[in-house]
């Protein structure tokens, strides 16, 4: 049996793939450059712009800002005044919060809501995010520095390396920004942000115990076993409020007898506990009357603050600290002293606070680019990637001349500013001019605030976090992406920050790559009474073609998936063989949709050559179906359409079909 040819005159009744005019190397390499860093095309309005105009255009590409603030009305400016007072009150609690939870002291927790605010209401391009400290990134933070130096023994030295380690940051954020990188955030999958951040929320919840319960030190490590293990070798003050509680507060005899059954060592305080339990009830109840009554969103927006002023004014009136409710101390009045000349860029610590500078880099930028995405698509509105990592990058590197430590947009604040009805990032500007005039004015006053308010907060916000639902949701639709989530979640719990976000984000590249390297080829059948052609295991009802083989190519073909397609292809050429034969048939055809095929190297373009010498001898055309431009350019240049025949590759697989059959009937009519 010999291949069968195209007739001539069929030639003329089709349109052909245009495979004569193929790109210049530079037009190619171009194109290419552009759709890895510029997909969206953000200067695409200069083009019909003149010098002047497009430099205007320009300057309010870079600086948001000047875009909205010319169509800024009285009207915006009201929602945006309530939501900026809305949020400076849930940032002044989570402020100190967070900053002691990095073992800062609490002012640097206000720092960070007046500097970093003022330079992302210019630069940023997201109308709903509210910028600030996060907890997973302080807590990280202080895990890395914290193993170099030591905030009890050189507080000052401490404090000076974070804000380096913020300028790092912010260094590495415009980098991305500028040289259009977003890409790289995209390897931080939503699986494993949410798995690393419940697997943080956890850690977080368990650093507040040493607020909660009253103890004066804690462990330095974060993992669960560590602190549970300092927790219960703690424990027995414990014993005297269940004493308490079951025999009376004047029952000493039997306040000892319950103590010999714990460990000894008291350092529980009853007082703490209670009153903790109190404040977190309080935040729960917020919650809850927010999710009855919708328009009460404000009440779990202040009831942090609530938490705040009712502890310092309990605090100050019974003397908290003569009874184990430790307070936060002095904090120091007036606006954010110069950093710039305490920035260390030692060798001693160069490397330390340059992996602290990228990791807490890239965790600031995933979580507040899919916060302030999600937070757009509510609104129906967009925002670009690249501009928002500038935007983090300049608040960073200019809060590190201030007196701040890394600064992102967290969750929970922008999505009250978001609930507060806010229009513009002018919320932000009025936050930091509440947290100036908190500053000047009224820090002092939080002198009284006992830490576990603050761990009550902190507790509670972190709760939030933890996406039982989502996690739910992975296992049933995808176990391997469950999988990730976990990793990430147990790797943080057991053993640090670093190891889960590692280990996490290596099985999802390794997922990547093993889609890379095993693409899926399917057969196609007919959907009968249409010119449609599906995959016969999704729609078992479609036909397949006589005398054809129809596969579906569905990824680039290149060197890590060139062998793999190879003995896909061969594998279907004898499947289809075997059931051509046993029907009396013959396999004439082999049609490769081509329509997924994205790119291809040289390395899968020597995979179609020796698939096309392999079916060469047994007699099976090779016909190409809707080959995409980049693909077609090669092809022609490694001269393998020559080697096909240009009138063997069409619009689309109906067509090639359709010339199949025609082919195939001459040949029959001429045959004797």
């Amino acid at each position: 049996m010999e291949m069968l040819e195209l007739p001539q005159q069929h030639h003329h009744h089709r349109k052909k793939v245009n495979l004569t005019n193929p790109r210049s190397s530079f037009a190619s390499f171009r194109s290419d450059l552009k759709e890895t860093f510029l997909p969206d095309d953000p200067f695409r309005h200069l083009k019909q712009q003149s010098g002047c105009a497009a430099a205007c255009s320009l300057v309010k590409y870079l600086v948001p800002m000047l875009e909205w603030a010319p169509r800024y009305t009285l009207a915006k400016f009201r929602s945006d005044l309530l939501a900026g007072i809305t949020i400076a009150t849930l940032a002044i609690p989570q402020g100190i919060s967070y900053a002691r939870l990095a073992n800062l002291p609490p002012v640097v927790g206000l720092y960070v809501s007046f500097v970093p605010p003022l330079i992302y209401g210019m630069f940023g391009s997201s109308m709903n995010l509210a910028v600030g400290n996060v907890a997973a990134v302080s807590l990280l933070l202080a895990s890395m520095i914290g193993s170099q130096v030591s905030a009890a023994e050189s507080p000052d030295l401490y404090m000076n390396l974070f804000f380096t380690a913020a300028f790092f940051t912010g260094v590495f954020e415009v980098a991305l920004g500028i040289f259009r990188l977003g890409i790289l955030v995209d390897f931080l999958s939503r699986s494993t942000i949410t798995g690393f951040m419940g697997g943080t929320a956890i850690i977080v919840i368990m650093q507040q115990l040493k607020g909660v319960l009253g103890l004066k030190h804690f462990t330095t490590k974060t993992d669960v076993v560590s602190v549970l293990h300092f927790v219960f070798s703690h424990t027995s003050e414990v014993s005297r409020f269940i004493s308490r509680i079951l025999f009376g507060l004047s029952d000493d005899l039997n306040v000892m007898t319950v103590a010999n059954f714990l460990p000894p060592y008291s350092q529980w305080r009853w007082e703490s506990v209670l009153v903790g339990v109190c404040f977190i009830g309080l935040l729960f109840l917020s919650k809850y009357v927010k999710a009855k009554v919708p328009r009460l969103f404000w009440v779990p927006a202040i009831a942090p603050l609530l938490v705040v002023v009712l502890g310092g004014v309990f605090a100050y009136l019974v003397h908290g600290e003569e009874h184990g409710i430790h307070i936060v101390g002095p904090l120091k009045k007036g606006l954010n002293p110069v950093s710039i000349t305490h920035l260390k860029f030692h060798s001693k610590y160069f490397s330390v606070l340059l992996k602290a500078g990228l990791v807490s880099g890239f965790l600031a930028l995933s979580e507040g680019i899919a916060v302030g995405r999600s937070l757009a698509m509510l609104k129906n509105e967009q925002i670009d990637g690249n501009k928002e990592m500038i935007a983090f990058g300049m608040m960073n590197i200019v809060g590190s001349w201030f007196s701040c430590y890394v600064t992102t947009g967290p969750f929970s604040k922008s999505a009250v500013n978001f609930d507060a009805g806010c229009k513009t990032a002018l919320s932000n500007v009025i936050m930091s001019i509440c947290m100036m005039l908190v500053l000047l004015f009224l820090a002092p006053l939080f002198k009284y605030t006992p830490l576990v308010s603050l761990a009550a907060i902190i507790t509670v916000a972190m709760i939030g976090l933890i996406e039982y639902e989502k996690a739910r949701l992975l296992f049933k639709v995808d176990k391997f992406d469950f999988v990730i989530c976990m990793a990430a979640f147990f790797g943080v719990i057991f053993f640090s920050m670093i190891i889960g976000l590692m280990v996490s984000v290596g099985l999802s590249v390794i997922r990547a790559l093993l889609y890379v390297a095993r693409p899926n080829t399917c057969k196609l059948g007919n959907i009968a009474g249409t010119d449609m052609y599906r995959d016969i295991e999704q729609y078992p009802d479609c036909v397949g073609i006589p005398n054809m083989l129809i596969l579906k190519m569905s990824s680039p073909l290149y060197y890590a998936n060139a062998s793999y397609s190879r003995e896909r292809i061969l594998r279907w050429i004898e499947k289809e063989e075997s059931i051509a034969n046993k029907n009396g048939e013959e396999l004439h055809y082999l049609i490769l949709d081509m329509g997924g095929v994205t790119t291809i190297d040289n390395t899968g373009i020597g995979m179609l050559l020796e698939v096309y010498r392999n079916l060469e001898r047994r007699q099976i055309r090779v016909v190409l179906a809707n080959p995409r431009l980049q693909v077609a350019e090669k092809l022609v240049l490694a001269k393998y359409i020559e080697m096909i025949g240009e009138e063997w590759v069409f619009f689309s697989v109906n067509e090639a079909v359709s010339a199949c059959h025609f082919s195939l009937q001459e040949s029959r009519t001429i045959a004797p």
